[in-house]
């Protein structure tokens, strides 16, 4: 074998090993279960289960599998690829918020699509609402929401416990998300509260807020 030809199938095979590195495609589909190839290593993921390297198994039948990776969700068939780069996939996505001249930390991102700002209170339960902002967002939140009573600054309120399809703060994007909707005009800004801080990660830089997502 000349040695020009063997220099080529080298090149073969090295091209082969870097095009399936980084790449995570679904190779079996089960009920409740898929196999998945992630670096050229085949794992098994179970519906309700832990995620693996990142990726999360929500659902899945002999046609498709639900996976959430990075908190999002989609829905992917037999062979389908999710990511061309899975160190891309896996790197967190970052969003830094300075505070106001309060100290209050702001920060713009939308609710169900629908663009709004929100304060990080890290002492709310949920995200946190008023009936003018919910209607704002087309929320009917006395037919969707589950009535209660909460205890607020302003008083007793009465309050509705809704879900939220998605909600997005910069590149993080979370789906069904708790929140709360006061029947009255409290909060006067939307809380960003512990319904969706709990689910990402948070630190201080400085002064500086950083929310990052996690697997």
């Amino acid at each position: 074998m000349s040695r020009e030809f063997t220099c080529i199938i080298l090149l073969l095979i090295l091209s082969d090993l870097v095009s399936a590195e980084g790449k995570i495609t679904v190779m079996a589909l089960f009920r409740d279960a898929i196999v998945v190839r992630i670096e050229g290593h085949e794992q098994l993921l179970r519906a309700g289960g832990p995620a693996v390297d990142g990726i999360r198994l929500i659902s899945a039948d002999s046609n498709q599998a639900v996976l959430e990776v990075k908190g999002v969700r989609g829905a992917y068939t037999l062979n389908s690829v999710i990511s061309g780069s899975y160190s891309d996939a896996l790197t967190p996505r970052t969003v830094t918020i300075a505070p106001d001249s309060q100290g209050m930390y702001r920060v713009n991102g939308s609710i169900d699509g629908f663009q709004v700002e929100f304060m990080v209170d890290t002492g709310a339960t949920f995200i946190s609402m008023n009936r003018n902002h919910a209607k704002r967002l087309g929320i009917d939140f006395k037919s969707t929401g589950q009535e209660g009573i909460s205890n607020t600054a302003s008083g007793t309120d009465v309050v509705y416990t809704i879900e939220l399809d998605r909600v997005t703060v910069g590149e993080i994007s979370l789906r069904d998300v708790p929140a709360v909707v006061h029947d009255g005009e409290f909060p006067d800004v939307i809380l960003l509260g512990n319904s969706f801080l709990q689910r990402v990660s948070m630190r201080r830089d400085g002064a500086l807020m950083l929310l990052y997502d996690r697997y």
